[in-house]
């Protein structure tokens, strides 16, 4: 990830003193009362009640001027008794696999994202979409639709940085990390943004209109049935996945703006298989079954049913769970940095990547950043082989060659291939 600053900028951005925001305009923490969901529009942080109120942006070359309405800014946040109910994270029974990749990714949102694929029915999409309650908040400029880190250049607008090239001061709020549903039939347009039409005929003047990927900048970006997806938005993710930035050029209008985000795909294998480019840009691979156990079974049908039946009462019962998890993540990510992993480890690591021919070293870059990130949801400062082997299966199943003949699960040959490597 190339810094996007000079120099001469980087420094500026260190000495800039920060002001922040009243506190009448900062998110609260993550609530899990009832009601909890993501369905009203959302841009940098801030509520949009009608099209009127959407941030603008007037293009004159590369440069950008944000509109907001301060009446708006002060209303982003809905009553939380008038949003859909999200099913408890800590309420999901089993599927461990696939809830560790995705708290993983959470801890450490460098290690790509995780790629989900299992049999239909089996609670991908309501346990990605459950993960929703348990995102940390993170520092944005406020007021920026591309939810700018104020102290990191890499995730800034151009608005942003021109604004510390320039000496002004920035606002920071807190505000949760977002997630965005990208739906199949979406166009690329609405992903990608385009020329507002309506700022166009009323003001006469070239305006952009952000899409799904500037919304989701240093978010969550949620594919369901991502094997299905129209290839046109493959590519599109794949440029944006590949730089971190997404590029505009539409009718004269020429922007580009960080889009930065954690790619979570679900999907049947049964249904079609993903293109390989995708496949290789997912850190993670989980794979689900279907439950075999008649008791857990059961179980599952009445948690559901206890759900469906009151949903406030329901999410009240696992609050305590919910906030416990909620204090694992923010610990996690905070003594993320202070974790260490040995030398000998390492070498290990990418010699089980070299003897599985594991093409490119994105296997051992996410290995690692995985290892380190399962050890500071254990609350230990040092990755050991116990915490390598539960998570590198996951970081290599999808990236081994295919062959037709084999009929040995691919995870099964990591597994091997670890303990033959580490004994």
């Amino acid at each position: 990830m190339a810094s996007v600053l000079g120099t001469s900028s980087t420094a500026i951005l260190a000495s800039r003193s920060l002001v922040c925001a009243s506190s009448k305009l900062v998110i609260p923490s993550i609530s899990i009362n009832p009601g909890q969901s993501s369905g009203r529009k959302f841009y940098g942080g801030i509520g949009i009640q009608g099209r009127k109120g959407r941030p603008q942006f007037n293009i004159a070359v590369t440069n950008v001027a944000t509109e907001i309405n301060s009446v708006e800014q002060a209303q982003k946040l809905p009553a939380k008794e008038s949003q859909r109910p999200v099913y408890p994270f800590a309420a999901i029974v089993g599927q461990d696999e696939m809830k560790l990749c995705l708290l993983l990714n959470v801890i450490d949102p460098k290690i790509g994202g995780v790629m989900i694929m299992g049999d239909r029915g089996t609670g991908k999409s309501t346990t990605v979409r459950s993960l929703a309650d348990l995102l940390p908040e993170i520092k944005v400029v406020f007021g920026d639709p591309y939810n700018s880190d104020p102290q990191d250049p890499e995730s800034m607008g151009i608005e942003v940085r021109e604004k510390i090239t320039k000496g002004e001061e920035l606002t920071i709020t807190m505000t949760k990390i977002n997630m965005v549903d990208l739906p199949l039939g979406a166009t690329e347009d609405r992903v990608c943004g385009t020329i507002d039409i309506e700022k166009a005929l009323t003001e006469g003047v070239k305006a952009f209109e952000p899409g799904l990927l500037a919304k989701a900048n240093r978010g969550i970006l949620y594919v369901d049935e991502v094997n299905l997806l129209d290839d046109h938005l493959v590519d599109v993710l794949l440029d944006s996945a590949a730089s971190g930035w997404n590029t505009v050029e539409r009718e004269g209008i020429s922007i580009s703006h960080p889009a930065r985000f954690i790619l979570i795909g679900s999907g049947n294998p049964e249904e079609g298989e993903l293109r390989p480019q995708l496949l290789d840009r997912f850190g993670m691979h989980a794979q689900v079954g279907t439950v075999r156990d008649a008791e857990l079974r059961v179980k599952i049908v009445e948690e559901r049913a206890r759900f469906d039946k009151n949903p406030k009462e329901f999410r009240d019962s696992y609050k305590a769970e919910q906030e416990k998890l909620q204090r694992q993540i923010t610990s996690a990510r905070s003594s993320l940095s202070s974790v260490q992993i040995d030398h000998d480890l390492k070498v290990k690591i990418s010699k089980v990547c070299a003897e599985l021919n594991v093409d490119g070293l994105r296997g051992d870059i996410v290995t690692n950043r995985a290892a380190k990130a399962l050890a500071a949801l254990k609350e230990r400062d040092k990755v050991t082989a116990e915490d390598i082997a539960t998570v590198i299966p996951n970081c290599l199943r999808h990236r081994l060659r295919k062959d037709p003949l084999e009929s040995i699960d691919s995870g099964l040959l990591v597994v091997e291939k670890f303990y033959e490597v580490f004994s």
